[in-house]
């Protein structure tokens, strides 16, 4: 199939529009017609060149959905015409990884995912006679695009497609983080750092898990209203104080927080969100992505005093089992997905898309 793709042909360089080929899919895969792909902080990261396992030239994008166009031999769980959700997390079931409740990392084909191919280690895009590589395995960044069986969701088929892509990432890892990462208790008080899209989907899963007091933080002031609409009971910025942002949320909380995330990627926030947290029982979740090579600390006796330090990937949803169960948690309005759209913008205004986001709008 020739069709449309934004390439990031090198690093730090805008996204540019092509015509690509997209080879049909073999042995246990799936194309799939992308009909909405959100944007994420994550593409970001890899286009700037920061990340390590970023190999151009690349389509990116892994907040997607879509309709299965063909599938590959032995294909099962999916067929032509099924409306579904491309997973950068898949779910085999097979390995120890997927057989084990405690996590959601399916390791399957995570070493050919990180070198941008396909698990039989080739790729099926090209352009101008040039080989793309995938990310994630998903690149939503392309009008078509050819995923493993095991990294598909299909949903329910009514869904708006331009809302439940941002179940493909976003949202689901916020919310997750809340229920299923740190398991939110109800009448817990919690704190949310940086209110971006995963930042409000924590907000949301601390208020549905019933706590009574979700304190919002962050620089952009722009930011508390809708955070409040999300569910945050109060919003403060780290600027507007001389102590730092853990010595002001312990004394408003009374000797600090059951629960803080960490929304943004940013080490020092990860060692504050921690210290936030109340001696003896405090959890804090790592959520955000830090830069390659980037460490923490904090003073052992932090741990030692009983708090726990904890990270989330996907918010901990087991991907092909959890993602249609997410579709349809949005259709029956328990859970908010059309309150984080902003902007909806035409697949050739990508390049806006990310100019918006890193202005915060």
């Amino acid at each position: 199939i020739k069709c449309k793709a934004a390439v990031a042909w090198e690093a730090g360089k805008p996204l540019s529009i092509e015509e690509v080929e997209v080879a049909p899919p073999k042995a246990h895969e799936v194309r799939i017609k992308i009909v909405a792909t959100a944007v994420c902080h994550t593409d970001a990261y890899t286009l700037s060149g920061a990340d390590p396992e970023g190999c151009f030239p690349v389509i990116l994008g892994h907040e997607g959905a879509g309709v299965v166009e063909s599938v590959g031999e032995g294909v099962t769980k999916v067929k032509k015409g099924d409306t579904v959700i491309p997973l950068y997390i898949p779910q085999c079931g097979e390995c120890k990884f997927c057989k084990n409740p405690k996590t959601n990392l399916c390791q399957k084909i995570r070493i050919t995912q990180g070198k941008g191919v396909m698990p039989d280690g080739t790729s099926r895009f090209t352009c101008k006679g040039k080989q793309l590589y995938h990310f994630m395995g998903t690149s939503t960044f392309s009008e078509y695009t050819v995923v493993a069986d095991i990294s598909v969701a299909k949903i329910d088929a009514a869904a708006p497609l331009d809302k439940v892509c941002l179940l493909g990432c976003g949202i689901s890892t916020g919310y997750g983080a809340a229920v299923n990462t740190a398991k939110v208790e109800p009448g817990s008080t919690c704190a949310v750092f940086g209110l971006g899209g995963v930042g409000l989907a924590v907000i949301m899963g601390c208020k549905i898990a019933g706590a009574s007091r979700i304190i919002g933080i962050d620089i952009n002031k722009d930011k508390y209203a809708k955070a409040k609409e999300f569910g945050a009971t109060e919003c403060i910025s780290p600027q507007d104080s001389k102590k730092p942002i853990q010595e002001v949320l312990v004394e408003m909380t009374d000797g600090g927080v059951d629960y803080s995330f960490e929304c943004i990627g940013n080490v020092g926030v990860m060692r504050a969100a921690l210290e936030a947290c109340h001696k003896g029982w405090g959890v804090s979740v790592i959520v955000g992505v830090a830069a390659a090579g980037q460490e923490i600390s904090t003073r052992p006796f932090q741990l030692v005093t009983g708090r726990t330090w904890k990270g989330t990937a996907f918010g901990g949803w087991k991907s092909v089992d959890s993602v249609p169960k997410l579709v349809t948690e949005y259709m029956s309005k328990k859970i908010k997905v059309d309150e984080f759209v902003t902007h909806t913008l035409p697949f050739d205004k990508i390049n806006e898309a990310f100019e918006l986001m890193h202005s915060g709008k």
